[in-house]
């Protein structure tokens, strides 16, 4: 299941996780984001229980947006115990979002 983050719920969704969490910044005019939109609700429902997926609208977000420096969406950004360690820059095959995520994966 995928979460939609706001900055009322990102410190406690993201940043206080006790899993990694793969966090798709997007906005609704972005056909890229869109085009990964299946991809990125196939990895939430194959790794439920050890990762969390969130959404974060960019345009209803900017503070979040501007904080983690995104100038180009989509962008995926992996955090583990509040820290971003990997992050995916533009539209890319699921397979290779799995791949990245596999490697934070306890």
């Amino acid at each position: 299941m995928e979460i939609i983050l706001n900055k009322e719920n990102f410190n406690g969704e993201v940043l206080r996780s006790a899993q990694p969490v793969l966090v798709d910044f997007w906005a609704q005019w972005c056909g890229p984001c869109h085009a990964i939109e299946p991809a990125i609700t196939e990895i939430a429902k194959a790794y439920e229980g050890r990762l969390a997926v969130g959404k974060l609208n960019v345009d209803e977000n900017p503070e979040i947006a501007e904080r983690y420096q995104i100038r180009s969406i989509p962008n995926l950004k992996i955090f583990k115990q509040g820290q971003v360690v990997d992050e995916i820059i533009g539209a890319v095959p699921g397979s290779e979002i799995k791949k990245r995520v596999d490697r934070y994966l306890a």
